[in-house]
């Protein structure tokens, strides 16, 4: 498949993510935190994610620099990583709809933060980090590349290795036996399997 019609799949997907977070983060500067739990490597991580999904894949997109490091896939799967973006970006909107006021991009809690257990937080947790999940696997059927393609995945479980337990624990000390409860009826990532 044309390697400039990946490109612009993946660059939809950037373009996406960022129209739909930023009225999130615009309106959310201005709730006041209550708990804040981003420390040095919470920054570390989140600066990781943003190199290994934003950054590389914007040099391997507009530049040849990378390429040394290309690898070929079968068009079916450029397909299914095409395919991909649709899931991947109406789920990250819909967690962060769904959230409102509840966002944040990092561990906090604010005043009137409650547990949200409607919409997709439903069947799951963290639908959020199952959309990003998504989006690392569209950045690898789509930027064919060991760094580019690969980089967001490195980086981002990473991130969801070190950081999901901490946000679980946050929210067990905030709320307790509420999200205790919650977190016996829905599962982290994947409705009833994870």
């Amino acid at each position: 498949m044309e390697t400039l019609l990946l490109k612009i799949g993946y660059a939809i997907v950037l373009i996406g993510t960022f129209i739909i977070r930023y009225p999130h983060e615009k309106r959310n500067r201005s709730n006041t935190i209550r708990v804040d739990k981003k420390h040095t490597l919470e920054k570390i991580l989140l600066g990781l994610v943003f190199l290994g999904m934003m950054i590389i894949p914007l040099i391997y997109i507009f530049t040849s620099w990378l390429s040394f490091a290309d690898y070929v896939l079968p068009n079916s799967l450029h397909i299914l990583g095409l395919l991909l973006i649709i899931p991947t970006l109406w789920l990250f909107y819909r967690s962060h709809k769904d959230l409102g006021t509840n966002w944040s991009v990092s561990l906090e809690i604010k005043d009137g933060h409650q547990i949200v257990e409607t919409g997709v937080y439903k069947y799951v947790r963290h639908p959020m980090y199952t959309a990003i999940w998504l989006w690392c696997f569209v950045q690898i059927l789509l930027l064919n590349n060991y760094i580019a393609g690969l980089s967001g995945l490195l980086c981002f479980g990473l991130l969801y290795l070190l950081r999901v337990k901490k946000e679980e624990s946050m929210m067990l000390q905030e709320f307790g036996q509420e999200y205790e409860d919650y977190m016996k009826r829905t599962r982290r990532i994947i409705p009833f399997v994870l």
